[in-house]
């Protein structure tokens, strides 16, 4: 035994163990994810039923059932409710009714005891609205212009029908307002800027203002006549409409012109389920979000996250790369650069927050601020760079992550042979030479480490994007086609903040959470993608200075 742990087994299996157990806990944990986040898509069957209330009267219920838990008897008894029995413990279900315009709430929980038969009415519809979350009920007729068109088990294929129109309607108006009308009043403000400038300069001259006045008409022109297309849009998409009953017998109408989708879960088959499923997950990553941010997708945050990563990347890089450089091959090895080695390593260690704080002081108010100042003053007193932004949000995640970067240079151009620069040197090239064509082509696979291990720090970061750049909901994407394309200054979203929103700032928490675990799952996987991408560029680098590597 005494030579057996001499000779380290022992510990080469404590640390595969303990390998295998954080394997095991993250498969765990993303296994987790994926059920809660990903079937939350997965068409759930609407539950008929009846609920005895407190007071004895009957009530009657559609929803889909999303939970299930055991309680205490005891405690619903405690509570109020009557529960019939001598059971210790009971069942009690969470039920999504919708209807929220109608009941005022979106989810309850309702002991099991106390629900009648529970049945799945073929002709009961799921309607996915825009506003006041989903629609459970019975469907009576559709309305055109206010005359009822189809009533009856005709309703279904001709509420479909409209509903199609309206969404094709709705993609219209989306698409001129933010494309087409969006453009026109780029350039109002750009003219405004522009006419404001001369001012500031007092090279405003009559002719200069009357020709400025000229295209602020014709935008003007284009603006009325694309708000006319509009108007008239909006009166198609506002021509149907449907009646539904819901569970306590009233009759209600719904505009079309809020409906984003339709359909009857309890009716689909295995093909139809996955076709919805595949559809929804479709929505999820490429659309805009709405409700709160407790529906529809979350492109903003994916296109922001990515984008700011980026940006860091392209920071940081040479930053770190020419530090650790500098670092290792130029500078006099000594107390002040082994003060600054230090420095840098426990820079690793400062809370994010607290770059957060700088970033808001020094790149915000400060740099940003004077950038105003000297550059945009036809704009003040409304801010430019003046205000978070992805631009300093990228700075301060550059300055979060340098240390890393920094140190893995420095580890990688340690592991150079000296045999290796000695022989370049021989050989006639200059120090630079040997540095530029020999040992970074070396080193390289370490600072492509330093690269991975900074994006995968950088896109996880929450706490100083709060300060520096980050919001709940961005109007417009940092990178459009209005010029210059890239939109520095704008503020964007991003997946770790919209995981926070979600999960601890909505107003509804129970729809909420499933898409906590969705964009959470959808984090990851942007992680992981980045991280990929950036290990294949290091192991094509490793192969090909493999050879150099071991001389």
């Amino acid at each position: 035994m005494k030579d057996w742990f001499k000779s380290g087994s022992p510990w080469i299996w404590l640390t595969a163990g303990a390998v295998a157990v954080s394997v095991l806990a993250v498969a765990g944990v993303m296994a987790l994810t994926a059920l809660r986040g990903l079937g939350h898509f997965w068409p759930k069957p609407v539950v008929e039923t009846t609920y005895k209330e407190r007071d004895g009267t009957t009530i009657g219920l559609i929803g889909e059932i999303r939970e299930r838990e055991e309680v205490s008897v005891r405690r619903l008894r405690e509570a109020g409710f009557v529960i019939p029995g001598n059971d210790t413990f009971t069942d009690r279900v969470l039920i999504k009714m919708g209807n929220r315009d109608v009941s005022g709430v979106d989810f309850r929980w309702f002991p099991l005891p106390l629900l009648g038969e529970q049945t799945l009415p073929d002709d009961v519809v799921t309607v996915e609205r825009r506003e006041w979350g989903n629609f459970y009920g019975h469907l009576v007729s559709v309305k055109q212009d206010g005359q009822v068109v189809a009533s009856g088990e005709a309703a279904w294929p001709e509420l479909q029908q409209r509903a199609a129109r309206a969404q094709q309607l709705f993609n219209e108006i989306h698409a001129v307002e933010k494309k087409e009308i969006g453009r026109v009043n780029f350039e109002l403000e750009r003219l405004r800027l522009q006419e404001r400038r001369l001012q500031l300069e007092g090279k405003l001259s009559d002719s200069s203002k009357a020709a400025m006045e000229v295209q602020r008409e014709a935008l003007n022109k284009t603006f009325a006549s694309l708000q006319e297309k509009t108007d008239a849009l909006r009166k198609q998409i506002g021509r149907d409409s449907f009646v539904g009953r819901v569970a306590d017998g009233r009759e209600v109408e719904v505009s079309l012109a809020q409906v984003a989708d339709v359909y009857r879960a309890n009716t689909m088959g295995l093909f139809g389920k996955i076709g919805h499923y595949a559809k929804k997950l479709g929505e999820f990553i490429w659309d805009d979000p709405r409700e709160a941010n407790t529906e529809g997708g979350i492109f903003p945050a994916i296109f922001g996250t990515v984008m700011m990563v980026l940006l860091m990347a392209v920071i940081v890089t040479p930053l770190g790369i020419m530090a650790g450089i500098y670092m290792r091959e130029y500078a006099k090895q000594g107390p002040l650069i082994r003060i600054i080695r230090i420095s840098v390593n426990n820079l690793a260690g400062v809370p994010s927050i607290v770059y957060g704080v700088f970033g808001l002081g020094f790149f915000v108010y400060f740099l940003g601020g004077n950038i105003d100042r000297l550059f945009f003053p036809e704009a003040l007193p409304g801010p430019t760079f003046g205000s978070p932004g992805i631009l300093w949000s990228a700075l301060t995640l550059a300055l979060l992550t340098l240390p890393v970067v920094i140190v893995a240079t420095e580890e990688g151009l340690a592991r150079v042979p000296r045999s290796v620069r000695e022989g370049s040197l021989a050989l006639g090239a200059t120090k630079a030479e040997t540095l530029w064509r020999t040992v970074l082509p070396i080193a390289s696979p370490a600072m492509m480490t330093g690269l991975i291990l900074a994006v995968a720090r950088a896109a996880g970061e929450v706490a100083p994007l709060m300060l520096v750049g980050v919001v709940k909901l961005a109007p417009a994407l940092p990178l459009d086609s209005f010029f210059p394309f890239l939109h520095l200054e704008r503020k964007f979203m991003h997946l770790g903040f919209h995981i926070y929103d979600v999960g601890f700032q909505s107003p509804n928490v129970e729809a909420a959470r499933p898409l906590v675990y969705a964009t959470a799952m959808l984090l990851v996987i942007v992680i992981i993608g980045l991280n990929l991408t950036a290990i294949r560029m290091r192991n094509r680098l490793r192969e090909k200075f493999k050879e150099l590597d071991s001389v």
